[in-house]
Order: structure tokens, then sequence, then C-alpha cells
């Protein structure tokens, strides 16, 4: 049987005496895109924070394809995005994308890196500037393109969509369309529930620390007997 891309079992973290994740259960199935959603506050950076080894554990254990998190080979297969995305100013958009492409062993391919930042509807002369002179949503680009170019088995993406503009939301969604139906499984976390409702297999409601719900979009609506994602939610954290 083939492991899960991710898994948590019974997951907890505490700080102190405040319980910010308990006993969080969620899978990811290799090829399968989750979202997960949650109010601010809710545990969701929590959970990406344990999910990279940034933080120990309190309670349970993660995977990734069978292996236990914290190991760095675990890490390998696993591509990441985080929210708030600040590459270091003095690069160029060129020098980032080299940089983190080296890192992770990639072969740096012109043709692949244009095609890419067109992709994404960043202009190529771009990546001539430093990262300084880029707006939020070029910035956010830069970091989505040097992500996707790695080719990963899964993706960790927080708040993909931030600092994007219609556009450029519509063609990162079809980009991770493509790494889909490539084989790649994608886990991220949205406040955008027409992007989730869009892109889903299944998404997890975590609120006050614990997954209220979990399945397909279609399901959430019709537990909780609403005609739209964002009422369902609603009436599920209420």
């Amino acid at each position: 049987m083939t492991d899960p891309a991710l898994r948590f079992h019974q997951l907890a973290k505490r700080y102190g005496d405040t319980s910010v994740l308990q006993g969080v259960d969620l899978e990811v199935a290799p090829g399968e895109c989750v979202a997960l959603v949650g109010v601010n506050g809710a545990g969701k950076t929590s959970l990406m924070k344990c999910l990279l080894d940034f933080c120990a554990l309190d309670g349970g254990s993660i995977t990734i394809f069978g292996q236990d998190h914290r190991q760095p080979a675990a890490r390998a297969p696993l591509g990441f995005l985080p929210e708030r995305f600040i590459p270091p100013y003095y690069l160029t958009g060129a020098e980032f994308i080299q940089y983190i492409l080296t890192l992770q062993g990639q072969a740096v391919e012109p043709a692949a890196v244009t095609a890419m930042v067109q992709a994404l509807d960043l202009e190529v002369s771009a990546l001539k500037r430093t990262v300084r002179s880029y707006s939020k949503g070029m910035t956010q680009k830069l970091g989505l393109a040097a992500c996707l170019l790695a080719p990963k088995a899964l993706y960790v993406l927080d708040e993909p969509t931030s600092g994007l503009d219609p556009k450029a939301r519509a063609l990162l969604k079809a980009q991770l369309l493509a790494r889909r139906a490539a084989g790649s499984a994608l886990f991220f976390t949205s406040h955008l529930l027409a992007d989730v409702d869009e892109l889903c297999d299944r998404m997890a409601i975590l609120h006050d620390g614990r997954i209220r719900f979990a399945g397909t979009p279609a399901e959430c609506r019709a537990r909780y007997q609403a005609d739209t994602l964002e009422q369902a939610f609603l009436r599920c954290i209420a």
C-alpha cells in the first residue's frame, strides 16, 4: 500500500499553558490536493511549523511519504513556500532562483525559468533587478516560480495567492492543477474558499486547534445544508 504523502496523527502542540493543536488527524494522499481552512488563530501556522520541524511536537506524529518528518531525508520530496515570503533584498530575481535550485541540487535551465515566470505573469526583465524593488505581488510570483521549478512529489504552500491579482491567481491555479495532474500532492492554506472549491479534492476545517470537518467541498456544503462553501464554513465553526 502506498504511504500517504502527508499524515498528521493525533498532533498536539502547546505554547506554555495554551493548547493550539489538539489531536489533529489528517492525511493527504499522493496526487491529492487538500486545503487547510480556518480563521486567524485557528492553528494553521502552528501546524505548518510542526510539519517543517521548526518546533517540537507535544504529542502525536507527522510522516511524509512514510518517513518521520524530523528526518532531513523525509523533507527532500517537499517544496514549501511560506506565507510571509521575504527573499534576500540584495539578490536579483535570477540570483534568487539560482540559489534555491542550487540548494536542491537542481540545474538552472534558462528556458524553464523563462517559461515559469511568464506562466505566473512575472516579466522576464524583472529577474535582472534586485528584489528590493519588487512589489508584493512580484515577490510572491518569484517565490512561487522558485518553488514550482523544482519537481517535487509534495508541495506545501501557505496562502499561495497572497498579494496576487486576479490574472496571476488564475495562472497560478492552472500551474497547481498541472502539478496535480502530473502526480504531485498539494497541501495549502487559504482564506479564499472559492479557490478551495475549484482546486481541491478535499478540504479540512481547523478551528480552535481541532479538525472540525474533513471531506470534499461538496460534502461540506451538504453536511451543513448550505448553498455556498462560505456559508458551510461559518456553520461548521459556529
